[in-house]
């Protein structure tokens, strides 16, 4: 089993509305290309201290690598741009693979 780890730190003029949108919009979008069997959203609890913003862990589970490849090639740039657009500079974004061991 794999995850794709998105982790973001979000401003809180728009965190309202960003978390509404990951979970109403955003997450259903990803999942509903088939790549992922399931998601989970968490937040940072303990983190660098940034004032103003808040820090997330955007989890999403695949079978295997053809399943993330699929959705790198075919899905993220325009799901990734949605994001861009609607938050342009307040957020910031990193993604990360584990692997369950």
């Amino acid at each position: 089993m794999y995850i794709y780890n998105v982790t973001v730190n979000i401003e809180e003029s728009v965190h309202a509305d960003w978390l509404d949108w990951m979970k109403n919009t955003h997450i259903p979008q990803v999942l509903a290309t088939g790549c992922f069997t399931e998601n989970r959203i968490l937040r940072l609890l303990i983190e660098e201290e940034q004032e103003g913003t808040t820090t997330y862990a955007v989890q999403y589970t695949f079978t295997d690598m053809e399943h993330y490849n699929t959705y790198c090639d075919t899905f993220a740039p325009a799901l990734q741009a949605d994001a861009k657009n609607r938050y342009q500079d307040k957020f910031v974004a990193f993604r990360t693979l584990l692997q369950h061991v």
